[in-house]
């Protein structure tokens, strides 16, 4: 129920203007937003690597409208690539920050150079994957990048039915997998409804991904999925999790010598995100409200 209502209000247009323009709302969204600049992007993103973590810059945004606002996009990540320096990061996209709406053939004119930059740097872009109304789409671009660049990596979401055979067709093609559980609304027909399945499901393309695939990364916070890789060799996979969620236990798998990227949000829009992770997990929830009492 809590989940469903943080949900319903993370869709309130109206409400995320007010929210998003606040200057109450930037003490709430710390934890998880490194904040609405580069500038404040990078110090956290240095600050994590000195501490032993790898780090994935993400700007917030998605479903332009226009090209303008997909030019400006591409701007913003080679503008983050541009300023990376010595600094190990990888940057992550969704498609539909970059035009996917308005065609293929402008998103991929967006991307493509951003692509070539993070090859240039020895980096990669990681190419998030949205809901099954784009999943096709999105890896069709993504293949074609693979086989004239490299440099990027596809995500796959556990609870779709199709998810073992798009990570077979990417294991042999040789693109580099991050497997999430998924975090869209899916119909019976599309998607596992039932959490127990997903897990199960998870755990199997988790081993499918690391006895067959390209450097896999495991994006979990759950550590009975996490437990899958233990035994294989550290160098040959990374975890990823979310900036801020369950610091504890990322802290534990560095001090194990695991391989941990976080994925780091910054921009100013950052209201959807933010309360999405409010209703992925309650402790998130109860972390604000203590925030807030004790400021």
């Amino acid at each position: 129920m809590l989940r469903a209502i943080l949900l319903f209000f993370s869709r309130q247009r109206g409400l995320r203007r007010f929210m998003e323009t606040s200057r109450f709302a930037k003490p709430l969204t710390r934890r998880f937003v490194a904040g609405e600049t580069l500038a404040e992007e990078l110090a956290v993103a240095r600050q994590l690597d000195a501490s032993g973590y790898l780090v994935s810059l993400d700007h917030l945004g998605e479903n332009v409208s226009t090209e303008a606002e997909a030019r400006a996009s591409a701007a913003a990540i080679h503008q983050a690539l541009d300023q990376l320096g010595n600094l190990p990061a990888t940057v992550s996209i969704k498609l539909t920050q970059f035009g996917l709406d308005l065609s293929d053939e402008i998103c991929l004119r967006n991307v493509e150079p951003l692509v070539r930059k993070a090859l240039d740097l020895g980096t990669r872009v990681e190419i998030d994957m949205e809901s099954t109304e784009y999943t096709t789409r999105t890896l069709v671009i993504l293949e074609q990048l693979h086989q004239r660049h490299g440099s990027v990596r596809a995500v796959i979401q556990a609870y779709l039915h199709r998810s073992e055979a798009d990570i077979r067709r990417l294991n042999a093609l040789g693109v580099p997998v991050r497997l999430c559980k998924g975090a869209y609304r899916e119909p019976a027909e599309l998607a596992l409804q039932d959490a127990a399945a997903v897990d199960a499901r998870y755990l199997q393309l988790a081993k499918l991904l690391l006895d067959e695939g390209h450097y896999p990364a495991l994006a979990t916070h759950d550590e009975r999925m996490i437990a899958v890789a233990r035994g294989y060799p550290q160098e040959k996979f990374e975890y990823q999790m979310l900036y801020g969620v369950r610091r504890e236990l990322q802290a534990q798998l560095i001090r194990e010598g695991y391989r941990l990227r976080l994925y780091v949000p910054y921009g100013d829009a950052w209201y959807p995100y933010f309360m999405r992770r409010l209703a992925e997990r309650p402790a998130n929830l109860w972390f604000v409200l203590r925030s807030m009492v004790g400021n």
